[in-house]
């Protein structure tokens, strides 16, 4: 009856998938019916209920994603994007090349290449300086105009770069293009953001001399009449006025900004007089001696771009860093520079043609924007790397861009400007142009030369077919798309299963990735859902769908497969034993108060028993409902395990003492009865039976069954073993006594006079032997001494006198270390174990001259070319390492930093014995290191050399307050070290001072093995004041060390 009940339920919609989401309610339903039937009567029908196949299959728009419990649920699988109509953009992930593609009347961005921005500001703004661009364009080049368009043109000098990349930003296809040619030629790093200022005085130098060498003389002064301007530094004397002129050149002129509010303000501080008194008068010639006197700046004349630079990047003392002035500055339209020259030319008057923006609130760090004016339009467009915006109406604010990382309530209000004028806080350079009564529109066009040209035209025809490639590429995805569309509208319709007709289970997650054209599709794969009985497993039913036969055949035939699960696929046996398992979880506690009462009752005398283990009995029902739960677990499908292994719940922590099985407790080694009596107790077969229900693969033993007679056998053996070892234990320490005890050791420090020979064994032996002693029945006896353990490959002695007389071998022999002998001892060592070879080291007397000189040799000798390739080894590992460890340590002073070195007194006394080292004396040196060129035969060193060598020498790190460990490696250099401090300690690379042993590391591109820092370092960090905007950090690799500049690169004449 309850099975009918079920299944009419199910079909009224009582327990449909929409109605009933939660999938944990789904499982439960399932096995409702496993309460009131027991396993041998189970049906079809309960088979059926268990894998779900009445459950109704939800209609579209009725679950907002799969229901995973219900194995008839197809919506929510990624059909959505497949029915109806489809955009055919949803069948390719290929931007359209047109994108790339220059608009009409617009210009052309360049790349970013990482932190680069500041070189393309300025690019656009000299490229849009047309004198420059015009003169560029006569500059010979003879490899581009005999160019072969059948390869790529590749400029070599930097006139060529930038005469090609001139051409390219004025008759390119492309929206950007790529300067990595230039700054390539100019050697400039990518990743590091430079002083912009800088670079542009460099790189105008460094043109300047490369255009000087042209026959062309328009070519040779190009710079100079573009830029170049004069003034004259002119000293006048209190005393006999007297002007001593100074002339000089100018490319541009530095205008302080501090305490000003305009750029007429600026020009005027420029040129103010300065008083020369006290300690700073001038030498007048005339009056030929120091006097008072007054300095200024003249203006002679200026070039016809004026650039001015705003110093908004200043030095500051208490910092010892740069930092950033964010002060307004005004700054007109059109400048008049009449009233500041000395004598007025023709024409003063200039007008604004380019401003250049840091955005940014450090001077380690933003980001550089140009805008720029047209010259043939007047328009006003913003240059940002690869974004190009004309900047008109609202957007005509020159000089304003939002500072990076800055909210709105910190930001500083802009104060009102003039009509014809214009306001900046991060403007650092303007560009003023030289304005003529009468434009000709002819000078605002500048044409591109046909060698020039031509080039323009190989690279417009390479990104032509690139885009014809990119569109191929398009339409190919979109058919494949269109096709796949057509096959999942027809193959969907027949997804869905009638009653009574045939079905077949396939895998969810090879339907979904069916739908999801992005993934390859592969066969259908049916084995990970498979049961021990190689059937469909009861578990798996929420991984699997169930789909028509007939659109099964239609999937397996396009795509293959293995494991085809139909009907015949449901388990029977899995099904029964979940039954059990659930019946019995419900009679778990009855049984168990049944169990315990009847335990409690005394057996009878003729009544036989069987033993179980106290252990076990003392936690059978934890373990009954563990193994009840294992046993839901073991069918689950694992592609590694086959009927009847193990589950993996066996094999954890099998080595732990924690019981896994009933009544293992009682089991030996052999799988026999325990000889422990006392861990077992006798119940009677009524008990037993009851927990063989629960336990039926427990192991049995009934009253009669003896205890394992191997392990009788073994315990007597045992204690026939543990006495003899006792006797000879007792034997050896006796005749050891004070090898055992530590007591009259001889020592190399002080050689013992009653004899001139002393013998070497592996300390490794002795302190084996020792353990031996103390606990003779717990360990082994030692039978050999293992003397080849101190000797190399040839035979030789691996040790020298000095390190065996400091006890300084490095960390790789410490587990091969010696200990002394003496002679009787070794020769009680020789009768009780088997020595493979004899090590003695012998005093020997300078008889020839009276003169107290003593000599040691060591037999075998020293074999000198083994230990001194260990020492190559040793310092080669040593600048090799690979993932090692070294310690940084943050310190503000030296008196925190010795505080923070002392030790913990918490410690223990021994602890702390670990960690005081061995004083080095004055002169001293390494003797792993000092042997190179001696002999065998070894000269006595001096008495003073012999320190305190019986402490011990710590060999493990403390770790300190303030002090965290990094995994480096040797070849990594000390900039990527700073980068790994700066995410352990929040420090700006530039920020961070680092020394080791008291030496400063400073240079950033060196490695750390050639710096000297090794495995188990210290490295101390000193942090300067941190930089206020640090997180705000805008290009890729925006932290640079100031003082390298530009030093190595090409702008510097490298």
């Amino acid at each position: 009856f309850y099975p009918l009940f079920f299944k009419n339920n199910i079909k009224n919609g009582l327990l449909s998938c929409h109605r009933m989401a939660p999938r944990l309610q789904l499982e439960k339903d399932a096995w409702r019916w496993a309460e009131m039937v027991k396993p041998e009567d189970i049906t079809h029908e309960h088979i059926e209920l268990a894998y779900r196949i009445a459950v109704l299959a939800c209609k579209r728009g009725t679950c907002r994603r799969n229901c995973k419990g219900n194995p008839n649920c197809l919506v929510g699988i990624g059909e959505q994007s497949w029915l109806g109509e489809i955009d055919e953009n949803a069948f390719h992930n290929i931007d359209d090349p047109n994108s790339e593609r220059r608009d009409k009347n617009t210009f052309v961005g360049l790349t970013n290449l990482g932190a680069t921005c500041y070189v393309n500001t300025f690019l656009q703004v000299w490229f849009h300086n047309l004198e420059l661009r015009r003169a560029l364009y006569r500059f010979q080049n003879s490899r581009a105009e005999g160019h072969n368009t059948d390869s790529d043109y590749e400029p070599r000098t930097i006139c060529e770069h930038l005469q090609y990349l001139f051409g390219l930003l004025q008759n390119s296809n492309r929206r950007y293009i790529d300067p990595s040619g230039l700054v390539k030629a100019l050697g400039l790093d990518t990743g590091q953001q430079q002083d912009a200022q800088e670079f542009s005085k460099l790189f105008l130098s460094l043109l300047e001399d490369t255009l000087s060498k042209q026959k062309d003389p328009n070519l040779q002064n190009v710079i100079q009449q573009q830029f170049c301007g004069q003034f004259s530094y002119v000293t006048v004397c209190n005393q006999c006025g007297r002007e001593s002129p100074l002339p000089s050149r100018f490319y541009e002129l530095e205008l302080n900004i501090q305490g000003h509010k305009n750029l007429t303000e600026c020009v005027t501080e420029f040129l103010k007089e300065e008083k020369l008194e006290g300690d700073n008068r001038y030498y007048c010639e005339s009056c030929q001696s120091k006097q008072n006197a007054t300095r200024r700046i003249k203006l002679q004349s200026l070039p016809r771009t004026l650039n001015f630079q705003l110093m908004r990047f200043v030095f500051d003392r208490q910092s010892s860093h740069k930092k950033k002035l964010n002060t307004f500055i005004s700054f007109p339209e059109v400048l008049d520079m009449g009233p500041f020259l000395e004598g007025k030319e023709e024409e003063c008057t200039y007008e604004l043609s380019a401003v250049l923006i840091h955005r940014g609130v450090s001077a380690y760090s933003g980001h550089y924007i140009a805008h720029v004016r047209d010259a043939h339009t007047n328009d006003w467009y913003k240059f940002n790397d690869e974004e190009i915006e004309k900047m008109e109406g609202k957007k005509l604010q020159l000089g304003i861009e939002e500072d990076i990382a800055e909210t709105a309530k910190s930001q500083t209000r802009k104060p009102k400007c003039s009509k014809g004028y214009h306001c900046s806080r991060n403007a650092y350079m303007l560009v003023y142009k030289r304005q003529t009564e009468e434009i000709d529109q002819t000078e605002t066009i500048v044409e591109v030369p046909a060698f020039l040209q031509k080039l323009v035209d190989q690279d417009n025809k390479k990104f032509e077919e690139w885009c014809n490639e990119m569109a191929d590429m398009r339409k190919q995805s979109v058919d494949k798309g269109k096709a796949k569309h057509e096959e999942v509208k027809e193959l969907y319709e027949l997804l869905p299963t009638e009653d009574g007709l045939s079905y077949e289970f396939v895998p969810l997650e090879w339907l979904k990735k069916w739908l999801d054209d992005s993934t390859a599709i592969k066969e259908i794969d049916n084995s990970q859902f498979l049961c021990s009985h190689g059937k469909l497993h009861p578990d798996k039913i929420g991984e699997v769908k169930r789909i028509s036969l007939k659109a099964a055949d239609l999937l397996f035939s396009r795509y293959g497969g293995v494991s085809r699960l139909g009907q015949s696929s449901l388990c029977r046996d899995c099904v029964t034993q979940r039954c059990r398992v659930i019946r019995l979880k419900n009679q778990l506690n009855e049984d168990y108060r049944e169990v315990m009462n009847l335990v409690k009752t005394p057996m009878q005398s003729d009544e036989s028993g069987f033993w179980i283990g106290k252990a076990s009995l003392r936690s059978w029902r934890q373990l009954a409902l563990d193994q009840l739960e294992e046993d839901e677990e073991e069918t689950k499908h694992n592609n590694s395990k086959v009927n009847g292994e193990k589950s993996s719940r066996d094999n954890e922590d099998g080595d732990g003492e924690e019981m896994k099985n009933f009544n293992e407790d009682i089991l030996c080694y052999h799988g026999g009865l325990n000889i422990l009596e006392n861990d077992r107790r006798l119940v009677s077969a009524e008990v037993w039976n009851k927990l063989r229900m629960y336990f039926p693969r427990a192991p049995e033993f009934m009253q009669n069954n003896e205890a394992c007679q191997q392990c009788m056998r073994l315990e007597r053996e045992g204690k026939e073993n543990e006495a003899l070892n006792r006797m000879m234990a007792n034997e050896q320490k006796s005749s050891l006594l004070n090898l055992f005890q530590e007591k009259n050791r001889p020592t190399l420090q002080k050689w013992p006079q009653e004899t001139d020979v002393l013998y070497i064994v592996p300390y490794y032996f002795v302190d084996e032997w020792r353990k031996f002693i103390r606990r003779p029945a717990k360990s082994n006896p030692v039978s050999s001494v293992a003397n080849s353990l101190l000797l190399c490959p040839h035979g030789g002695f691996m040790f020298t006198y000095d390190s065996m007389l400091f006890k300084s071998e490095c960390s790789c022999l410490s587990m091969h270390s010696i200990a002394l002998l003496w002679p009787a001892e070794w020769e009680v060592i020789s009768k009780m174990f088997l020595v493979d070879q004899a090590i003695s080291i012998c005093r020997i007397h300078d008889k020839t001259h009276d003169n107290g000189n003593v000599q040691y040799q060591t037999y075998p000798d020293l074999c000198r070319e083994c230990r001194e390739g260990f020492i190559f080894q040793q310092q080669r590992d040593m600048s090799e390492y690979a993932q090692a460890t070294v310690y940084v340590r943050k310190v503000i002073d030296k008196k925190r930093m010795i505080k923070e070195s002392a030790p913990d007194f918490s410690v223990s006394g021994s602890d702390v014995e670990d960690e005081r080292e061995e004083p080095k004396m004055d002169g001293e040196k390494d003797p792993d290191f000092s042997q190179l060129n001696e002999t065998a035969s070894l000269s006595m060193p001096p008495v003073t050399a012999a320190c305190k060598s019986s402490i011990r020498r710590s060999t493990r790190h403390r770790k300190l307050r303030g002090e965290k460990a990094l995994i480096v490696s040797a070849n990594q250099t000390l900039k990527e070290l700073k980068i790994q401090i700066m995410h352990a300690f929040s420090v700006a690379p530039f920020d961070q001072n680092l020394s080791i042993d008291g030496r400063c590391l400073t240079d950033d591109s060196a490695t750390l093995g050639s710096l000297g820092v090794i495995p188990e370092s210290i490295i101390c960090l000193k942090a300067d004041e941190p930089i206020a905007d640090y997180a705000a950090m805008d290009d890729v690799y925006q932290v640079c060390m100031p003082e390298e500049g530009f030093k190595g690169t090409g702008l510097l004449g490298h």
